[in-house]
């Protein structure tokens, strides 16, 4: 299996959060509530999920929701973050 074959995993988050939603999620939800954004709501809102889709499409719904959301950002808020685009904010916000 090569690195291409392995999925990356993407989260949504806003470009003031401060917070890992990989490795701290419970923080960056709190920050992400109590700034009004419901970043968790608003995804739930726009991916078209049911119990009917498997986990690969349910995974699938959820990208395509993030992209819809990052591609009509009017405010310029959100933004698609991997795992290690996450860890690299994280550590920069620690450093400066």
């Amino acid at each position: 299996m090569s690195m291409a074959d392995i999925p990356t995993e993407y989260m949504l988050t806003t470009v003031d959060n401060p917070f890992n939603p990989f490795t701290d999620f419970d923080a960056w939800l709190e920050y992400d509530i109590s700034m009004g954004y419901n970043s968790m709501s608003f995804l739930d809102r726009v991916a078209m999920v049911s119990n009917e889709l498997s986990e690969a499409d349910l995974a699938l719904a959820i990208q395509n929701a993030i992209d819809e959301i990052c591609r009509e950002n009017v405010l310029g808020m959100w933004r698609k973050v991997t795992k290690a685009q996450a860890q690299e904010f994280e550590v920069a916000q620690m450093e400066g």
